[in-house]
């Protein structure tokens, strides 16, 4: 067999692989008359390790987690969605929340914090990582020195936060607080 005969094999083999879906989506801000769109993407931003014992809805309705989107439209909150075929598929969105209940990624009161999902079918083709860049340049572009958020420490999306430039600056027993510098 020559190198040629290889190559070409190898090819044919690469042609059986099963091809990635390409999803055509368009990321941009969320319109006011959407925001109730927030309170599905925060339950599903809530990571979950056993999928067959899931929390009920009504979790984020816990002051811990409904202080993440309540009466969301003030001037420090900012919300980016993905649109695949006139649907929102996934959410990014900040807040500096640092009145009488923090946020779970609460570094102080200039800070906003990151929350993020994407529906489960969106998940693993790029989408969470476009909107998280898309948000990093825009609260640069506003001014904002850092933001932050907290993770749970086996939460798949670790990486990504990394990759994007969030650091480890503290931790819990279960969640590690990121940290991403915006003025470089």
């Amino acid at each position: 067999m020559q190198v040629h005969d290889i190559i070409i094999h190898e090819i044919l083999d690469v042609s059986r692989l099963e091809v990635m879906n390409i999803i055509d989506y368009t990321i941009r801000e969320i319109l006011p008359q959407e925001h109730y769109l927030l309170s599905d993407f925060l339950y599903e931003a809530i990571f979950q390790r056993d999928e067959t014992d899931l929390l009920p809805r009504e979790v984020i309705k816990q002051p811990e987690l409904s202080i993440i989107i309540a009466d969301f439209g003030k001037p420090d909150d900012h919300c980016l969605v993905a649109e695949c075929d006139g649907k929102v598929i996934g959410a990014v969105w900040t807040r500096i929340l640092c009145g009488e209940v923090k946020g779970f990624g609460n570094i102080d009161d200039t800070t906003p914090e990151f929350a993020i999902s994407l529906y489960k079918d969106y998940r693993g083709h790029g989408i969470g990582t476009a909107m998280m860049k898309a948000m990093l340049k825009l609260l640069k572009d506003k001014g904002y020195k850092q933001t932050s958020l907290a993770v749970q420490k086996d939460n798949y999306a670790l990486k990504m936060y990394q990759a994007v430039g969030f650091t480890i600056v503290g931790e819990t027993k279960e969640e590690f607080l990121m940290v991403c510098n915006l003025t470089r």
